[in-house]
């Protein structure tokens, strides 16, 4: 097993056949399912075998330079040997950077300090309301921008200093290299997710119960802080970027929210709990027109309520999903994101591989074709080639629509 592919592959080929897929996909008459790979920045620094940059976890979330040279050398690894339905070999316009911070951004605004572990570890951070959760009550709502504490302040040191660099003309294997345009914080990971890392899991489920006067000061402070954020960076972006077409409307398509936390809930706990604080997000920023959810876990208990609630039109999901089950739940309008799990992908062999894929698609989640084959949900670090190719290939073998009797 190795983590480069040795297959040539034309990649010019690739991505015309890719287009033509999603094309297909879109206007529903594709033969077969895409098969996408998703993964993160850890792919390169968790896996000393491909990182040759020299950087730590904690130089890429301290050093404008790091930031640079992992995202370039990752999104060139990726483009040559993660073989799936998304364009590679070199990018025609260039590499575009951004700020990334992993799951952190959203609790590092309120003030939460990063915890560092080993080089090739994901930061944490600290709980900051874990000890002393009347600190709560201490503090003043942040600044809208800032936030609380200096993260905001060495984000932006660092978007300026990532900024300077490819003004200089920075490229990368003869292409232009562009810099960041944006916060991750222009949007949230989820509002009990944030409370999560700002009180501790074990705090504030004990909270909802035990102390639900707190838990609800809490959750309406995350909660309206989140919306002053988002609409302060949101205006930032606008008024910086030069190429900005849009109306400058905070509401609009909302196109992606999240809140992998509310698996541990059951649907009623959601309804009375977190839906209330969801729906302020909502009314702030989301016109019905359309929503994209990620969540993982075992959340699939959610999915139904979500799309009445919220017009989700799509699902990306993690583990444990029973494909089939949710296919018949939702019917045949929403598409469905989902596959064999991350530790299948990264520890099973390519017939192990082969043959969840099979049955995945045999589950009827292939009804109406609107189903899309992941590694659920992030690729591990350190997951052979091998096994992402034959990921791709089953899903090539036993996603046909039309065998499906999907279509006429």
């Amino acid at each position: 097993m190795s983590f480069y592919m040795n297959d040539k592959v034309d990649f010019e080929k690739h991505n015309i056949e890719v287009i033509k897929l999603m094309k297909d996909f879109n206007e529903l008459k594709h033969e077969r399912v895409p098969v996408t790979i998703g993964g993160s920045i850890r792919n390169l620094i968790s896996n000393p075998e491909i990182n040759k940059t020299g950087f730590t976890f904690k130089d890429f979330f301290t050093k404008a330079e790091a930031q640079v040279k992992c995202q370039l050398e990752y999104q060139y690894y990726t483009r040559h040997n993660i073989i799936c339905d998304k364009e590679m070999g070199l990018p025609e316009k260039g590499w575009q950077l951004s700020l990334d911070f992993q799951n952190s951004h959203d609790q590092s605004w309120f003030g939460c300090p990063f915890i560092f572990f080993g080089d090739t570890d994901v930061p944490d951070t600290v709980e900051i309301l874990k000890d002393d959760p009347m600190l709560l009550y201490k503090w003043e709502d942040p600044d809208p921008f800032y936030g609380r504490g200096d993260f905001m302040v060495k984000v932006m040191e660092m978007y300026q200093k990532m900024n300077e660099i490819c003004r200089n003309g920075l490229e990368f294997h003869g292409k232009p290299v562009l810099p960041p345009f944006s916060f991750p914080s222009l949007g949230t990971d989820g509002i009990l997710d944030v409370a999560l890392k700002l009180r501790g899991t074990v705090e504030l489920m004990t909270d909802m119960y035990d102390n639900p006067k707190y838990f609800h000061d809490l959750m309406d402070y995350v909660t309206r802080n989140i919306i002053a954020r988002m609409k302060a960076h949101r205006k930032w972006a606008w008024d910086h970027n030069p190429d900005y077409q849009g109306n400058r409307q905070y509401k609009g398509s909302l196109c992606f929210y999240a809140d992998d936390a509310i698996a541990m809930l059951s649907a009623e706990q959601f309804k009375e709990f977190i839906l209330p604080y969801t729906r302020r997000i909502f009314d702030e920023f989301y016109d019905g027109s359309g929503l994209n959810i990620h969540l993982c876990g075992s959340a699939t208990h959610h999915f139904k309520f979500l799309v009445s609630e919220f017009n989700v039109v799509s699902f990306d999901t993690g583990f444990p999903v029973d494909h089939g089950k949710l296919r018949r739940e939702l019917g045949q309008k929403i598409t469905i994101y989902g596959g064999p799990t991350i530790m299948l992908v990264k520890d099973g062999t390519p017939g192990q591989i082969d043959a969840e894929v099979k049955r995945i698609c045999e589950s009827g989640v292939l009804e109406g074709g609107k189903f899309i084959l992941i590694a659920a949900n992030n690729l591990a670090p350190c997951t052979p080639v091998e096994n992402i190719k034959a990921l791709y290939e089953a899903g090539k073998k036993f996603g046909r629509i039309r065998s499906c009797g999907t279509k006429s």
